[in-house]
């Protein structure tokens, strides 16, 4: 233990040195950088990610301008090659192989929390919209899970709700971890210039802003006033550097604006780093299957998506639509998992059936829970990665893993997905997705 405390020193010193030739010439000294991870890589596999990553930045302009953005943060950067980097990945990647091993079964490189229901929102079609706004973590459970993750080499942890700012004790707890990463999905009308100061000081919060498109769109969903209230919050981000992003949901409507040049060009223009895209899901509030993306819309996306990636200085992320990248389905605890503001240990943030609660087992112990074996040991659902979700693509896997394991619902209409109306509409819109997924891939292998 002695031995990996003074390596985990050593590493952290030479990645703060490694971060300052960055900052001084980021063209250049990226790649220095990347070198740098290469030699402290755990093994073989993360030697070659590495260097695909490498391969995939060599004479990449947008690259090098996303280089110069980051770099204007030292501390930040600091933080996010420290923890994201040589705690996440690196050391991280160690104790998750060595502990996956003594426990035989997978252990995730990050777990989505949400410390609290609390929102002062209440937005149509919220995929957390049905519950209790009542259930909140206790601060010592929270610190609890924090501790135990970094036990078994979890070091990044997302949070959402509910309203992650809306939990009094958030940056407070946050503050106490400062050798972890943590990304919060938020609406951004509850950051005041005081969060802003305190999570400027800390350096190891990112917050990912939920936008639905401009200010027509956005204030239509989430309450006159509201984009205005986010880009007041970007400011802010700016003004302490710190890196922020866009988290979106793309539904039939609004897929078009979300993804044309000039919406990511404004993204870029208020400083955003990366966007994530969530394909819009019937669960929650007021879940409407007319917002489901035709699989012509999502076809395209995956088009557009590639365009923008090769164009645009942002990093892009379209979960359902990027399964290639991650070899299918990455919930159910093969690379994370959800715990809910009742402490219920979920698959993911969209599919609310769970066996366990954390309030009664450690993080170890959910981690072996029926749910997460029934969905590991089917996967991949498909060998087609186009297709990587068991709710919006294979249905009826969903219902298998929840009948074979017993798992409950985790709010009232939580089985909406699985038996009844919705359920019918997604085993119809499954179905003319794996046909063009299917054609899809056949012009991929046509092709290579």
């Amino acid at each position: 233990m002695a031995y990996q405390a003074v390596k985990k020193a050593a590493r952290e010193l030479a990645l703060d040195k490694a971060v300052n030739y960055l900052a001084k010439d980021p063209e250049k000294n990226l790649f220095v950088l990347i070198d740098f991870a290469e030699r402290l890589a755990f093994d073989q596999e993360q030697k070659r990610k590495i260097r695909l990553l490498r391969e995939h930045f060599k004479d990449n302009d947008l690259v090098k301008e996303q280089a110069r953005r980051l770099s204007k943060n030292p501390r930040m950067i600091s933080k996010f090659m420290i923890n994201w980097v040589g705690n996440g990945m690196l050391e991280g990647q160690r104790i998750r192989v060595e502990k996956g091993k003594e426990l035989g079964v997978a252990v995730p490189s990050l777990i989505l929390v949400d410390p609290t229901a609390a929102c002062n929102l209440s937005c149509p079609g919220c995929w957390a919209g049905d519950y209790s706004k009542a259930d909140s973590l206790e601060p010592e459970l929270f610190d609890r899970i924090l501790r135990e993750a970094k036990e078994l080499g979890i070091y990044w942890v997302v949070l959402s709700g509910g309203e992650p700012f809306a939990y009094p004790h958030l940056l407070d707890i946050i503050s106490e971890h400062q050798d972890m990463a943590f990304m919060a999905y938020t609406n951004g009308t509850l950051i005041d210039e005081e969060k802003a100061r305190r999570m400027g000081e800390m350096a190891n919060i990112s917050p990912a802003f939920s936008l639905e498109g401009w200010e027509k769109e956005t204030d239509a969903r989430r309450g006159k006033g509201t984009f205005q209230k986010i880009r007041k919050a970007m400011s802010l981000m700016r003004e302490n550097g710190i890196y922020f992003g866009a988290s979106v949901t793309a539904t039939s409507e609004n897929v078009d604006i979300l993804f044309s040049d000039d919406y990511i060009d404004w993204l870029v223009d208020e400083g955003a780093v990366y966007m994530w895209s969530f394909h819009y899901i019937p669960v929650g509030r007021d879940a409407d299957t007319n917002l489901m993306l035709s699989a012509e819309q999502r076809r395209d996306l995956i088009y557009k998506v590639g365009r923008l990636r090769s164009e645009k200085p942002v990093l892009i992320a379209d979960f359902w639509n990027d399964g290639e990248a991650t070899q299918g389905c990455i919930a159910g605890g093969r690379l994370f998992f959800h715990i809910n503001a009742a402490g219920d240990v979920e698959p993911c943030a969209f599919a609310h059936f769970a066996t366990d609660n954390i309030r009664d087992k450690s993080l170890e112990e959910v981690l072996q829970n029926p749910l997460f074996k029934a969905m590991q040991k089917r996967h991949p659902y498909s060998e087609n990665h186009l297709m990587p979700c068991p709710i919006i693509d294979h249905p009826h896997i969903l219902r298998e893993v929840v009948a074979e394991s017993g798992a409950k619902p985790t709010h009232e209409d939580a089985e909406h997905v699985i038996k009844g109306e919705i359920a019918n509409h997604l085993d119809k819109i499954s179905a003319r997705w794996r046909e063009t997924a299917e054609k899809e891939k056949a012009q991929r292998l046509a092709e290579t």
